[in-house]
């Protein structure tokens, strides 16, 4: 039997999976670590870059 996960969860499990390429350095991270925030009808993915502190982000508007 497998346990419940959000919608969010999912997403954000997708993206972890995927490499991010920094858009400020060029830095290929594979072990991202996305975090979420969500205000409000908006849901934000946001990735730090650990070479120079850049941050990506992606939103949702629900």
């Amino acid at each position: 039997m497998s346990a419940y996960r959000s919608p969010f969860d999912r997403l954000r499990q997708k993206f972890e999976e995927s490499t991010v390429e920094c858009g400020h350095c060029g830095y290929r991270d594979t072990e991202a670590g996305w975090r979420v925030t969500a205000t409000g009808s908006r849901v934000q993915y946001q990735f730090v870059c650990p070479s120079c502190d850049g941050v990506e982000t992606r939103e949702m508007r629900l």
